[in-house]
Order: C-alpha cells, then sequence, then structure tokens
C-alpha cells in the first residue's frame, strides 16, 4: 500500500488522503496511518489546504523531490540517452552518448556507464534505482538482453548484474519500446489511457501495447516483435524490419539504394526528401495502414503513438495513414484510427525508463 500510495500521488491522480484511500480501496484510518509514515519517512509533505466541495477543506498532499531520484537509461544501435528524474516525478537532466558505426557489445556497456556516471556526478540527493530500456528482446527476470541484431555480440548480456555492480542500487529491465509506453502514461498523452499502442520504427521496426493499463509481454517476451514479421515486397518477401524502419522509409523517400551510408542526421534528411505528392510517400503511407489495420483487429487500441524520426513527418504522415486505413477491408465504420506523432522527443524512452524505476521503487514498511 506504501508504493501505491507513492504512485497515486506522483501521478496526481489523488491529491488528499480522502482521494487516496477513495483510489487504493483502503479505510480512511488504515491510508492516514500510512501517509503520516511516508511524511516521517521523508517522502511526503503537506502543501497546503484545498476546498472540498462537501465538508472541510482537505489537507492537499505532494512527493518531496528531494527525497531521492531515479535513472533511466534507453539505448539503440545508434546512442545511448539518460535522465534523471526526481522523487516527485520531474525531469532533472539527461546525458547522451553516441555510439559508432556497427557498435559491439563491450562498447555500449561502457557508453552506458559514462552517461550514469555524468548523472551521478551531477546529484546531491540519493538513487533510488534504474531503469534501462533495452532494444530487441530481453529477459526481465534474469535481467539479461537476449538479442539484437544491430549490436555485435548481443546475446544474453547480464544489463542488470553489471550495472548493480558498478552503481550498488536497483536495476530494472525492460524492452525499450515498452519503456516509451510508461513514458507516455507518465509524461505524454497516455495518462488518462488505458489502451494503446507505440508505433516505434527507428534502427529496426517495433511496437509496444499497453492493454487495459498493463503492458503487454506475451508468453515469451515477444509480445510486438513485428519488425519479424515477413512482408512481401515486389523483389520477394522481406522482415518488416527491412522496410518499415525509419533507416528503410528515408532510403525508399531518398531512393537510395540500402548501401548508401545513412546521414548522421536522419531527422532533419527525412525532412528534406519526404514528399507528400510522390509515390514513395504514398506507399510508405500504404504499407503503415496495412500493418496498424491488423495491430487494430489483434488488439483495438484507443490511440497509436508515433515515435523515432519519423515523428518530423508530422501530422500530414499520421493523418494519410488514417485516411488509407479507412478505405482498407474490412470497413469498420465505427472504430476510427487515431495516430499522434508522440511530443516527448528523443528522450523518451530514457524517461520511460525511469518511469520503470519509479514504478517498481517502494519505502520501506
Amino acid at each position: 500500500m506504501l508504493g501505491s500510495t507513492i504512485l497515486n500521488l506522483r501521478s496526481r491522480h489523488a491529491t488528499s488522503r480522502t482521494t487516496l484511500a477513495r483510489a487504493i480501496g483502503a479505510s480512511a484510518s488504515t491510508l492516514c496511518l500510512h501517509v503520516d509514515q511516508l511524511i516521517a519517512q521523508g517522502y511526503v509533505e503537506e502543501t497546503g489546504l484545498e476546498k472540498a466541495s462537501v465538508g472541510r477543506p482537505q489537507r492537499v498532499l505532494g512527493l518531496q523531490s528531494k527525497a531521492g531520484w531515479f535513472a533511466g537509461i534507453e539505448f539503440n544501435a545508434q546512442r545511448v540517452q539518460a535522465v534523471c528524474v526526481d522523487f516527485a516525478g520531474k525531469k532533472q537532466a539527461s546525458a547522451i552518448c553516441t555510439l559508432p558505426e556497427q557498435p559491439d557489445t563491450p562498447t555500449t556497456l561502457r557508453a552506458l556507464a559514462e552517461v550514469m556516471g555524468k548523472l551521478i556526478a551531477e546529484q546531491k540527493t540519493p538513487l533510488l534505482g534504474i531503469g534501462v530500456g533495452v532494444p530487441g528482446l530481453v529477459d526481465r527476470k534474469s535481467g539479461k538482453g537476449r538479442y539484437f541484431s544491430f549490436i555485435k555480440q548481443w546475446k544474453n548480456v547480464p544489463v542488470a548484474e553489471l550495472l548493480q555492480q558498478h552503481f550498488k542500487t536497483t536495476v530494472t529491465l525492460e524492452n525499450n519500446l515498452r519503456v516509451i509506453a510508461l513514458a507516455e502514461r507518465w509524461f505524454g498523452g497516455g495518462r488518462d489511457l488505458r489502451n494503446y499502442v507505440i508505433l516505434g520504427p527507428r534502427s529496426g521496426f517495433g511496437l509496444s501495447i499497453m492493454h487495459d493499463g498493463e503492458l503487454m509481454h506475451g508468453a515469451h517476451e515477444v509480445a510486438g516483435e513485428i519488425g519479424l514479421w515477413s512482408w512481401p515486397q515486389p523483389e520477394g518477401d522481406r522482415a518488416l524490419h527491412d522496410t518499415l524502419s525509419a533507416t528503410a522509409i528515408y532510403r525508399r523517400m531518398a531512393r537510395l539504394s540500402p548501401e548508401v551510408p545513412l546521414p548522421q542526421d536522419l531527422r532533419s534528411a527525412l525532412e528534406q526528401v519526404a514528399d507528400p505528392a510522390s509515390a514513395e510517400w504514398k506507399s510508405t503511407v500504404l504499407d503503415y495502414a496495412r500493418v496498424i489495420r491488423s495491430v487494430q483487429l489483434l488488439v483495438d487500441p484507443e490511440v497509436f503513438f508515433l515515435h523515432g524520426p519519423l515523428t518530423v513527418l508530422g501530422p500530414r504522415f499520421c493523418a494519410d495513414i488514417e485516411n488509407a486505413v479507412s478505405t482498407l477491408p474490412p470497413q469498420l465504420p465505427d472504430m476510427k484510427i487515431k495516430i499522434v506523432p508522440s511530443a516527448l522527443g528523443d528522450d523518451a524512452g530514457a524517461l520511460g525508463a525511469a518511469s520503470l524505476a519509479m514504478e517498481v521503487w517502494s519505502p520501506a514498511p
């Protein structure tokens, strides 16, 4: 109950003892005891009075931002990003480390330690936990990155154990697209939603699913790995990774072969080559529409949030996909697709990883 009290105050879904008791389903007397304990431990504070619609004014509760901080790290084959989020859930600092082209596992692990070291050097309050958004397949129970084809030798890497040894705190792993779903819940457009999907076209292509307020993992932790789908192309079937990743879309729109090196700033390059009137734009929209219609029929989300470099294509790209979906069979006039380019930016994954650390942390009883 202590952990639930903290989470409800941090999300602002409850701001008083009365609303906390209602949100958690606890008796008022029990809840008051827990709140008093958290105040004594330095985690919760009373910030003033709030006039109630009925009865006496209620004491407003909040979290002590200086009680500690959470680190979030997220990475892919291009860079490692990290953020510091204080106890009240506010972002305070960030760090980034660019990876060399085709990085290997030792280089990536050194970059994880480097960005964490930068954050720790700037903080004066206790580090309470680290969340890590790991690309590809993840074994959450063992804290290992199981497989990611875009980092050399990335197989069964004991990420949690290595970071725990180095930084002496709890480390929690999750797939990097799933932590982005947590970022939308805490910092973005998913605050009041229970069913939504994250679209993550970056160096690969995948998605994460928030279903009835819970992340979907699947029996083998591969829910959302649709980049492994076989996708028909004129030259033969290819993996969806090779067709709808941000890098593949850039090369398609720029009419470049797969061997041509990628620009350093993919967002700006996409913006320069994107032409809504072109055949390449229209074929990209149609491919995305087909994928999204398939996903809609599987999990029926309220919203799709687009993340990654393709957000630079803006609302026009999302609207064109929505319109294309509406033309595909089966016709579902009462189930209009909604696609939103996320406003969270490049550190969404790191924010989500910090959110993961916040959600699993609980004060001592």
